[in-house]
């Protein structure tokens, strides 16, 4: 409930940062900042070390193992910012956008905040101390939110962004070392290095594929259509994800370090595992369902006439958003029984399927074709990530399918509502919110009644949580 809490206030302040950002700037303004973004997503992928989910996977005392984890961390961090420094106006000139070497060179310096650090802050998520990751992230938005905004009334350029982005890591930085007591020293134990990177090496070889999964059809894009393209498209990407990026995160978060403690007992991870399952389709389906539906008012209504090419785009990624959703459930399961092979195996997969489709989907149908091209191969390797699941912790299929059976069908039974209610109606805000509550009466109303034929306990499992909190 912390972390759930946390994401909730996170996201609605987001989304309030938004909505303000996206009246007072312009697609271009989010282009430029998602360039620099990119470069920094880039070589912070293909430099990562994997050291914070090899201290969470480890059954034991990690206290010997963090001065070094956080030595190599500064180390990195400092390297980074130098080649991005050095680098910005090639990256600037790839992208065609000169403008951008100086926001480059600016936020780069968000890299050696982060390399300082406090490695202690792992102890928050290993020993499900998430009261304390609350306060910690918590204190970052508010100050993201404060500063872009200001400025964004004052300045009305992407520089609100930037800044706003650079000061949330100061007070990162700072929190770091308030919060947590211990206190790092610059070391390093080859021994300990070793034994971290080799569980490390397949998070690293599994993260560079996911960010060329996730990040390659920015960088495409970016370059293929330009910055304003770019700009669309990252947006679309950010609200269609929604219950992958932020609702699922919360689970995955949380999961990771209680299924690592479980991981020798398989009939708890198994009856761990479903319920994490169940609860997370039940409540991304929905919201992905709703989205999918309300794409256009939601844009025209908060978003303004400028970002409406998006909306065709945004539709279709909903459905890989709805495929993470189902992917942040079975990551931390792969990681927990340290098997992270199995994910860098099918990120493999998967950016293979993109790299052939991308481009002729792309250059026919712009936004929508790399929308596609972004589609299949998620789904296609969420597939293949489900028969590993069943096979790893032995559950039976109907159980599996059924999890996910449901709330689609529930699903669908939500859209038809809300698409009869807006054929009757005109856009607005509160015919908006009235969709909104017809989506939520009806979606429950019908999980109730496919409840009563299939037994799929959801009453029993959310009774159960409720109860936990008191």
């Amino acid at each position: 409930m912390w972390v759930f809490s946390l994401r909730i206030l996170n996201r609605g302040l987001g989304f309030i940062r938004t909505i303000i950002l996206a009246r007072l700037l312009a697609p271009e303004d989010f282009g430029l900042l998602g360039i620099a973004m990119l470069a920094i997503s880039t070589l912070e992928t293909f430099s990562q070390t994997g050291f914070q989910a090899a201290l969470i996977q480890k059954n034991e005392d990690i206290e010997s193992y963090l001065d070094t984890a956080w030595t190599v961390s500064a180390i990195r961090g400092l390297m980074l910012f130098l080649i991005l420094f050095f680098a910005a106006p090639s990256i600037a000139e790839f992208f065609n956008s000169p403008q951008a070497t100086l926001i480059i060179r600016v936020i780069a310096v968000s890299t050696l905040l982060s390399g300082l650090r406090n490695i202690g802050i792992i102890f928050f998520r290993k020993e499900l101390e998430f009261n304390k990751q609350f306060f910690y992230e918590f204190s970052a938005t508010i100050v993201d939110l404060g500063v872009a905004v200001t400025l964004a009334f004052l300045l009305r350029n992407v520089w609100a962004l930037v800044w706003g982005g650079l000061a949330a890591n100061f007070v990162r930085l700072f929190m770091s070392y308030i919060i947590q007591p211990y206190r790092p020293r610059i070391g390093f134990e080859k021994e300990r290095f070793l034994g971290l990177f080799g569980f490390g090496r397949w998070v690293l070889g599994s993260s560079i594929l996911i960010f060329l999964i996730t990040q390659g059809d920015d960088i495409f894009l970016g370059k293929m259509l330009g910055v304003t393209a770019l700009g669309l498209y990252q947006m679309a990407y950010l609200i269609s994800n929604l219950p992958a990026t932020e609702i699922t995160h919360v689970i995955s978060q949380v999961t990771f370090p209680a299924y690592s403690k479980l991981q020798d007992d398989l009939p708890k991870l198994r009856e761990s595992y479903l319920k994490v399952l169940q609860i997370t389709i039940f409540i991304s389906a929905p919201v992905t369902g709703g989205i999918f539906i309300l794409a256009p008012e939601f844009t025209e209504i908060f978003l303004g006439d400028k970002w409406m090419p998006m909306v065709p785009a945004m539709q279709l990624l909903c459905m890989s958003g709805l495929a993470r959703s189902f992917g942040a459930t079975t990551g931390p399961l792969f990681h927990s029984i340290g098997q992270p092979k199995i994910l860098t195996n099918l990120a493999m997969l998967q950016l293979l399927i993109l790299a052939v489709i991308i481009y002729p989907l792309t250059k026919q149908w712009e936004l929508v074709g790399i929308s596609v091209a972004v589609v299949i191969p998620n789904v296609i390797t969420q597939l293949l990530a489900a028969f590993e699941v069943i096979n790893i912790v032995k559950a039976r299929c109907f159980d599996f399918l059924m999890f996910l059976l449901l709330p689609l069908t529930a699903t669908l039974g939500m859209i038809s509502s809300i698409l009869f209610f807006i054929n009757l109606s005109e856009i607005s805000l509160s015919s908006f919110l009235i969709c909104i509550f017809l989506g939520v009466i009806s979606y429950i109303a019908i999980i109730y009644i496919l409840d009563l034929f299939y037994s799929s306990r959801y009453k029993t499992i959310f009774w159960s949580l409720i109860k936990s909190l008191n």
